[in-house]
């Protein structure tokens, strides 16, 4: 997404059969880095649901999880 220049990127959740930009399954939120501070939008709920079901998330999402701290949560639910 964006323009030249002026990136902004989408978080979903897609399949593993699918091509990079083609069909997803459900969209979690965006990330704008151009923005200061970076703006990181994420449904929290969502993507803990799609961690628990065994998504595997990228490193850059995974790292934008982190910031928000639902990378925290699910690691602690995991544990119990």
């Amino acid at each position: 997404m964006g323009k030249k220049k002026q990136p902004v990127y989408r978080i979903v959740v897609a399949d593993s059969h699918m091509p990079r930009d083609g069909r997803y399954i459900e969209s979690l939120g965006y990330y704008d880095p151009k923005t200061e501070p970076s703006t990181i939008e994420l449904n929290g709920e969502r993507s803990l649901y799609w961690l628990g079901q065994g998504a595997q998330p990228s490193r850059q999402v995974q790292n934008l999880m982190k910031i928000k701290g639902v990378w925290e949560q699910f690691q602690t639910s995991k544990e119990q």
